[in-house]
């Protein structure tokens, strides 16, 4: 039997060693691939900029005569898009990328339909062990796990996803989040590490601020005791308690030596 090759390590979620000749010759053909599409302007023909996206991807070019009702399914990826591999990543119809997306793609990383991402979304499929002597630097193996972003989400600015999370249909991230686990469907989650903060219902009526309307933080009122006051006789009461309880300690301890 055939010794299994580090790509094959790879695409199994096995630790691998990231800097033989294939590994390190797609990643130089995908980074290619990338400085080509990231040139593109917003004066170029849709048709092209599709083509140098799927180029990346690995998928088969459009034909010249592609209608313009199947270009406006392509996905719409703004500059500058970085990806480690491209053959393992899939952009499903209708998504929006916006500037600056990261994809360390060492395992499969799916964006399903009209998903959207904000701008500097990171999609880490890799990881590296815990262990410093395991790591090794350039010496020692990596792994990763798959990223599933299921269709109808929204990722928003500055999102980061790591190994093996998947995101449920129609849920939202919001800013600045570090997804470490599944987010489930219909959800909306935030923090670092992410944590659900409202389910979202599908049917509510949803309202929007007016133009240049501002969110504002309440300022906590004080009580009618006063700010801290409370507090403080809770611990003078204990304090006096305390007290007590240690003259009937002396008091005890003196008769008994009397």
């Amino acid at each position: 039997m055939s010794e299994r090759t580090e790509k094959s390590k790879m695409l199994a979620g096995e630790l691998y060693h990231a800097f033989g000749d294939e590994l390190v010759a797609e990643r130089a053909s995908c980074a290619a691939a990338c400085r080509a599409f990231n040139k593109v302007t917003h004066g170029m023909p849709h048709l092209e900029r599709a083509n140098l996206l799927r180029a990346i991807l690995h998928q088969p070019p459009l034909p010249p005569t592609t209608p313009s009702s199947t270009l406006s399914q392509e996905p719409w990826v703004e500059t500058p898009f970085m990806a480690d591999y491209g053959y393992n990543t899939t952009i499903s119809p209708g998504v929006f990328i916006n500037f600056g997306c990261i994809i360390l793609d060492t395992c499969k990383v799916t964006i399903g339909a009209r998903t959207l991402l904000g701008p500097n979304v990171c999609l880490f499929a890799a990881a590296h062990p815990l262990s410093a002597k395991a790591r090794d630097g350039l010496r020692g193996p990596e792994y990763g796990a798959p990223i599933t972003i299921e269709d109808d989400c929204w990722l928003a600015g500055n999102v980061t996803i790591l190994p093996g999370v998947r995101i449920g249909r129609g849920s939202t991230v919001g800013a600045g989040s570090v997804v470490t686990k599944d987010v489930p469907p219909g959800c909306a989650v935030a923090g670092n590490p992410a944590r659900v903060v409202r389910v979202i219902e599908e049917d509510a009526v949803e309202t929007f601020p007016r133009a240049g309307g501002r969110k504002v933080l309440e300022i906590p009122k004080p009580s009618s005791a006063g700010a801290g006051e409370g507090d403080d006789l809770k611990v003078l009461k204990r304090l006096e308690r305390l007290e007590a309880e240690v003259k009937e300690v002396k008091d005890e301890l003196k008769r008994r030596l009397s």
